[in-house]
């Protein structure tokens, strides 16, 4: 009987590929590792042959992708004598940033959007006892203020402006094509401070290039199709916005801050970007729900509403292996998928073999 050793976080993984060195700390809760599940109903529902694979980063410890990204900064930190990290966010990067930090004993400042954030993120960072500032303003805001603070105060930015949260990124590029054999043919992201797109593209081009002392794991890169939200889409208007408004929350963003390497990524793949609503994102949303047994957050679900309207249109052939990436987990934002569930309501019985019998036999 053969032992499998214990998956020890992404770091250690991929070690070989990323910025640390034998006498390295490393900051790690567990994260990468993520499942890359492949949609069965969706596509028949869809009548389109295809093949569409959902990389499921809710799954990581606290729920969202930034897990990561926030391994590789909070470990550099450390090693760099950081005794304090900082990070403006709209809810994700500060749950995984007050996380990281309690892990490596050091304190987690976060500046959040006041009544701008879901109520899933905003529970997780009080419990991780990060110290919450709240400001009158957008993340655009509150992401200037952090680089400002940079110069005045004794902490480290772990936002994506960090160039460590997009080499941990990269992995999830790495992970999809260690577990295909090669890169698929699309790849759909959500797009909002536009970091993610810009890491899965460093991601699968390291893995299609040899080095000195690595080999090339495969010799495809996919079409990069970045999706924003209708009322927070940069990309599609060429130009920064300063008032952007979407029920995604995660995606709620007007001045990215990857916004040329986002650019670079599009335009090198050969890909992308496009906008859809939020009653698009939301239909997405309680389809993989309600269709594959997938609860994401809606700002994930960005990601599928793009790929099924370009695999609609034609713009994704039939025939095509296509990886959406899910950014976030349903429960970070309940409240918006209970606001969908309104008119589903409990049908309350007595408490009966009889009665129970007769209700599940109505609705059979």
């Amino acid at each position: 009987m053969s032992i499998r050793k214990r998956y020890t976080g992404l770091i250690e993984t991929y070690r070989d590929r990323l910025p640390v060195s034998e006498s390295t700390r490393i900051i790690s809760i567990g994260e990468g590792n993520t499942p890359l599940i492949q949609l069965q109903n969706i596509p028949r529902l869809i009548g389109k042959d295809v093949d569409i694979y959902v990389k499921f980063e809710g799954l990581n410890p606290t729920g969202s992708f930034k897990d990561r990204g926030m391994t590789m900064a909070v470990t550099k930190a450390v090693e760099e004598g950081s005794q304090a990290i900082l990070c403006a966010s709209t809810g994700n990067t500060s749950a995984s940033a007050a996380a990281y930090a309690v892990r490596a004993g050091i304190k987690a400042f976060v500046l959040i959007p006041e009544g701008k954030i879901a109520l899933g993120k905003l529970a997780q960072t009080l419990m991780y006892g990060a110290e919450i500032i709240q400001i009158n303003g957008n993340f655009d805001v509150g992401m200037a203020l952090v680089k400002q603070l940079a110069d005045h105060a004794p902490v480290t930015i772990v936002n994506s402006i960090n160039p460590y949260r997009l080499e941990g990124q990269k992995t999830a590029a790495f992970e999809i094509v260690d577990e295909l054999g090669t890169a698929p043919d699309f790849h759909c992201l959500p797009v909002g401070n536009a970091g993610n797109i810009s890491a899965y593209w460093k991601g699968y081009s390291e893995y299609a290039r040899a080095s000195e002392n690595l080999k090339a794991v495969t010799d495809k890169r996919p079409v990069m199709c970045g999706y924003q939200a209708a009322g927070a889409a940069p990309f599609i208007s060429g130009k920064m916005i300063d008032h952007p408004e979407t029920i995604a929350t995660a995606i709620r963003i007007g001045h990215p801050q990857s916004w040329d390497k986002a650019w670079n990524a599009q335009k090198e793949s050969g890909g992308w970007f496009d906008a859809m609503t939020d009653e698009q994102i939301l239909a997405a949303q309680k389809m993989l729900s309600q269709f594959e047994g997938i609860f994401c957050e809606p700002a994930s679900a960005t990601s599928l509403a793009g790929a099924l309207q370009d695999i609609g249109a034609g713009k994704i052939p039939e025939g095509s292996s296509i990886v959406c990436t899910l950014t976030g987990n349903g429960l970070k934002d309940p409240d918006t998928a209970i606001s969908q569930c309104k008119d589903t309501h409990p049908v309350t019985i007595d408490a009966t073999l009889d009665a129970v019998k007769r209700a599940i036999l109505d609705r059979m």
